[in-house]
């Protein structure tokens, strides 16, 4: 098995630090400010999200680290090295995978990683073609063209393109955009796998339940700012809302205001929790921390409503999103 982290992780443990980092693209229509002061740190070993709605800024951040864009300003460190003092050896220390499948279909996974480990000058005889087709999953299938392959394994060849010089950091564009269920699920296994083998890694990904799976750190952009990094477990903690999910014999837009009412009768100090209706079910959102679930189902027995069914959905990363998002 392919050891990917052939070298020692920087001392401060940290595999991608950026600091008040800006990037300015002048266009005919003016100047465009695509990132504002971002800073943020990776750790070395990590599974990171990067999130973001589109134009947020992700793929310029992705872009400046990779060296195919030239920052405006600010301080960027990949594996111990400044970008600004050895750019060579920080386009070296990382590896990105594309959204884009660019391979040739009339090459085998075995010739396209030679080829590819060519153009980044490995040495034939530092060459690890075969322990990356093994641990990308591609062994049986070394000697095939590529054209014969299913779009998984086109993906996992990606990966084994940008892992030829053995990077530490590997960069997984939107790995699993548009692929199926299966095929996701297949291709966070080998995401695993490469972590496991000591490659960190950086996700980005529209797919928040992606993001809630895999990653042990994200951070939020937004109109090319960081607006939140954190331990994925502490934004999910730090949600706020529950849902509830209450089913009912029968319920009209009128009976909601009946419930509203009875709420705000029972409990003038407090913030009536939002309510919408779908067919017979009453979706509420509220705070734990201030509401308890037991006054939300007396308020609606209060308002004369036959209950079916209860059931409450702890808030997900999509809630967070969609919080942080939204303006």
């Amino acid at each position: 098995m392919l050891n990917a982290l052939n070298i020692a992780p920087p001392d401060d443990g940290f595999a991608v630090r950026v600091s008040h980092l800006n990037k300015t693209y002048q266009g005919k229509t003016g100047a465009n400010q695509a990132l504002r002061d971002v800073s943020l740190n990776i750790k070395a070993g990590s599974i990171f999200g990067l999130l973001g709605p589109n134009g947020a800024g992700k793929s310029t951040l992705i872009n400046i680290l990779a060296g195919t864009v030239i920052k405006s300003a600010g301080y960027v460190e990949v594996w111990g090295t400044d970008l600004d003092t050895n750019a060579r050896q920080v386009r070296s220390n990382i590896g990105v995978v594309p959204q884009e499948l660019n391979i040739d279909a009339f090459f085998t996974p075995r010739e396209t990683l030679e080829m590819q480990a060519g153009m980044f000058g490995v040495p034939a005889r530092e060459r690890r073609s075969d322990d990356i087709l093994e641990l990308i999953g591609l062994t049986d299938k070394a000697n095939a063209y590529a054209r014969t392959l299913s779009g998984g394994m086109r993906r996992r060849l990606l990966v084994g393109k940008a892992m030829v010089h053995q990077p530490p950091i590997l960069v997984l564009d939107e790995p699993t955009a548009g692929v199926d269920v299966m095929l996701r699920q297949r291709l966070w296994s080998m995401i695993k796998t490469l972590n496991n083998a000591g490659v960190t890694i950086v996700l980005t990904t529209h797919y928040l339940e992606e993001a809630e799976s895999l990653c042990e750190e994200i951070a939020i952009l937004n109109h090319g700012q960081v607006i939140t990094q954190a331990r994925t477990v502490d934004l999910l903690s730090g949600a706020g809302t529950r849902q509830m999910i209450i089913t009912l014999s029968a319920i009209t837009a009128n009976d909601v205001e009946k419930v509203r009412a009875e709420w705000r009768r029972l409990h003038p100090n407090l913030a009536t929790p939002d309510m919408t209706l779908e067919g017979r079910q009453l979706h509420l959102r509220y705070d734990p921390k201030l509401v308890m679930a037991g006054a939300i189902i007396m308020t609606v027995g209060a308002a004369g409503l036959t209950v079916e069914d209860i059931s409450t959905r702890e808030p997900d990363l999509e809630d967070v999103f969609l919080a942080l998002t939204q303006n």
